[in-house]
């Protein structure tokens, strides 16, 4: 960020000197729990309202105009009403940033601008404040624990509601920083987490985002924190239309959409998760600092066969995988063993009972020490013990002691947790994670983190680009099919005709068989606009007189295209995040398939195939039921050549598509095009 900038983040986050203008002596009052929180504060308290004189033994200033120094930091807890006026007094009064706790509704515009042009950072509107832990410094409008836990962890949430949860949660990691950020009218989400980076304390960030904001930014700071080893574990929430919705009416801003964000964490090696459980166990998970090992698979040990198996069935569920355990691993496992249990992974010890702390110690310490397994877990319920039995504690502090390989404890019912023995387990690294889904799917963040980035910048073919933005100024939707083939996508070219007479004439030259098109619609399918395999020019002629019939006499002759798997491959601009690479399962089942995967640009080789293995038709593209496998590796070629294409025309379009591209053993050839230039439609 700018010099100016980051230097008002610093005064904001480190705050030496605050006012509370609103300050109250009414008790359970806003005013009154704002000073509450500030006397728990590092920083030097000032009170502002010319209602007071003082209020308890604290002098009370009837403007910020009045205070003896310039602060830092202004908390406002006034209405909306006086919130421009309370923001141009700090400004005037020498303040470098300030809390803005209520909604602000009607003058966010005016709040964002009289602070910027002063140069001011702000955190909010609609928020709780923030917590910077490092230095005990509290800049809260609501009471929230007087003591919370330390540790390196870096929190921003645009929910306030998670914001209080989060600090209150008892479990076993400790915050660095906490931060409310609300609506950020002027400071943003970026602007905390390049903060955070700045501190060397910082170990993990989690971030629980509403609205994409300042994505390009947000994207390099991201970044930043991957090539450093530290670990984001990101919680959008919004991306379904409903959600969008209500993010919109609560915040005034848009969510982006759920494949856009995950596009986007994959983007900069981000740890995206679904819910709040996920959200605490992979912050868990990560924050006990042992990183994975040099496999990407997970292993967990059970004193339940039944629970072994539910194990199993929510990782093939979520995709988590488990470790092929080798031979020698198997091998030392089935020493241990009692009669009748089977060497496997995921591993049942349970037989009779006998020894049970040296039994699951050793268990585990084979997992651990197999080069396959990334991270080992005893997947065990953790109830109280009536008889006074700590043999799992035992067995896990055992293993801990031993190896610094990742190491966690998993349960099923986190209201049946013993809290002496997770406080014991917790107190010395070991995280417990609190359900069986939600850890499991956290494991499986930590088996395949780090991920591996899309990191050479693509070379820009700066004459093709100029003559592209120049044709794009002006659109001839006939030149479509030239602007992919510019990009090395092989097309099946079309030709327009007016006529019956052209129409056969270009038939002729393509050579049979080929296929018809109206150019009157989009969704040609869904007009009957397609005719296909036309073998002569009689077949031509009937096709084109029903098409010209119905839809108008302009149409496009291709050359007919053999059978193959059909598959959509595009971009699109989204507003938030900017142009992501779309690749589908393709032709008229589109929609109703959704069976999409995003990535932002630029996509590799490499990224193009791992975008194909996610999408649900690939086993097509192997051949299905008795069909020739596909050229995926042209389908591939495809997808970067669309990828270069938003790298380099990002500013002139807001969609490209070719639905479909037939895949088959010959090839990827793509059958028909829309481009959708800014500020205007062309097909």
């Amino acid at each position: 960020m700018g010099e100016q900038r980051r230097a008002a983040v610093a005064a904001m986050l480190e705050a030496r000197s605050v006012a509370i203008v609103g300050a109250s002596a009414r008790e359970d009052s806003f005013g009154a729990r704002m000073i509450v929180e500030a006397r728990r504060s590092s920083a030097r308290m000032h009170l502002v309202n010319p209602r007071y004189d003082r209020i308890g033994d604290v002098p009370c200033a009837p403007s910020l105009a009045d205070l003896d120094e310039p602060v830092d930091l202004v908390l406002l807890g006034v209405p909306d009403g006086v919130l421009v006026e309370q923001v141009a007094a700090a400004a005037d009064a020498g303040a470098r940033s300030a809390v803005v706790f209520g909604a602000a509704n009607g003058v966010r515009e005016k709040v964002a601008a009289v602070a910027s042009e002063a140069g001011m950072a702000v955190c909010g509107a609609g928020c709780m404040g923030f917590v910077n832990n490092a230095i005990g410094l509290r800049a809260l409008g609501y009471l929230e624990p007087e003591v919370l836990p330390a540790g390196g962890v870096s929190l921003v949430t645009h929910s306030g509601s998670a914001f209080s949860t989060l600090l209150r949660s008892r479990r076993g990691f400790g915050f660095r920083l906490a931060v409310s950020s609300g609506q950020e009218l002027v400071t943003t989400t970026a602007d905390y987490v390049d903060y955070a980076l700045d501190d060397p304390g910082t170990k993990v960030l989690a971030l629980l985002l509403e609205t994409p904001r300042d994505i390009p930014r947000l994207r390099e700071s991201l970044r930043r924190a991957h090539g450093r080893g530290i670990p984001a574990v990101v919680l959008p929430v919004g991306g379904s239309p409903t959600g969008q919705a209500m993010v919109a009416a609560h915040s005034g801003a848009l969510a982006g959409g759920d494949a856009a964000w995950q596009a986007f964490c994959d983007s900069v090696g981000a740890v995206r998760v679904r819910d709040m459980a996920e959200f605490v166990d992979a912050v868990e998970l990560f924050s006990a600092g042992r990183r994975a090992g040099p496999g990407d698979r997970i292993a967990t040990v059970h004193d339940s066969g039944a629970e072994r198996a539910m194990i199993a069935d929510l990782a093939h569920e979520v995709g988590v995988e488990f470790a092929q355990l080798s031979a020698r691993s198997l091998s030392a496992v089935e020493d241990l063993l009692d009669d009748g249990l089977v060497a496997t992974n995921p591993l049942d010890v349970w037989g009779t009972g006998a020894d049970t702390r040296a039994l699951f110690r050793a268990c585990l310490r084979v997992m651990t020490e197999d080069p396959a397994v990334a991270v080992t877990a005893l997947a065990v319920d953790l109830v109280p013990e009536f008889d006074g039995d700590t043999a799992y504690v035992d067995a896990v502090l055992d293993v801990a002691a031993e190896t610094d390989a990742p190491l966690a404890v998993v349960t099923s019912v986190p209201a049946a947790v013993d809290r002496d023995a997770a406080a014991r387990l917790r107190d010395n690294g070991i995280p417990i994670l609190e359900g069986f889904r939600s850890g499991v799917v956290a494991l499986g963040h930590l088996a395949r983190w780090p991920a591996r980035l899309e990191c050479a910048e693509p070379a820009v073919d700066v004459d093709r680009r100029r003559r592209w933005q120049a044709r794009l100024r002006n659109w001839n939707p006939a030149l479509a099919f030239d602007l992919l083939a510019d990009y090395g996508i092989p097309v099946a070219r079309a030709t327009e005709a007016h006529t019956v007479d052209h129409a056969v004439a270009v038939a002729e030259e393509i050579g049979y068989p080929v296929v018809v098109k109206t150019t009157a619609a989009q969704h040609k399918s869904d007009v009957d606009g397609v005719a296909l395999d036309l073998a002569d020019a009689m077949a031509v002629r009937v096709a084109y007189a029903d098409l010209a019939h119905r839809l108008g006499p302009s149409v496009t002759i291709q050359p007919m295209v053999p059978d193959g798997v059909e598959v959509s491959v595009g971009v699109v601009r989204d507003a938030a995040f900017g142009p992501l690479v779309v690749v589908a399962a393709g032709g008229t089942l589109v929609e109703l398939l959704a069976d999409r995967v995003l990535a932002c640009p630029p996509v590799s080789d490499g990224g193009a195939l791992r975008m194909l293995e996610a999408l649900r038709i690939r086993p097509l593209l192997d051949g299905w039921r008795g069909a020739p496998a596909s050229d995926v590796g042209a389908l591939a070629r495809v997808v970067v050549g669309f990828s270069q294409l938003a790298v380099e025309l990002v500013e002139s379009l807001e969609a490209v598509e070719a639905n479909p591209v037939i895949v088959s053993a010959a090839g990827a050839i793509a059958v028909d095009a829309l481009v959708v230039q800014r500020g205007g439609v062309g097909q």
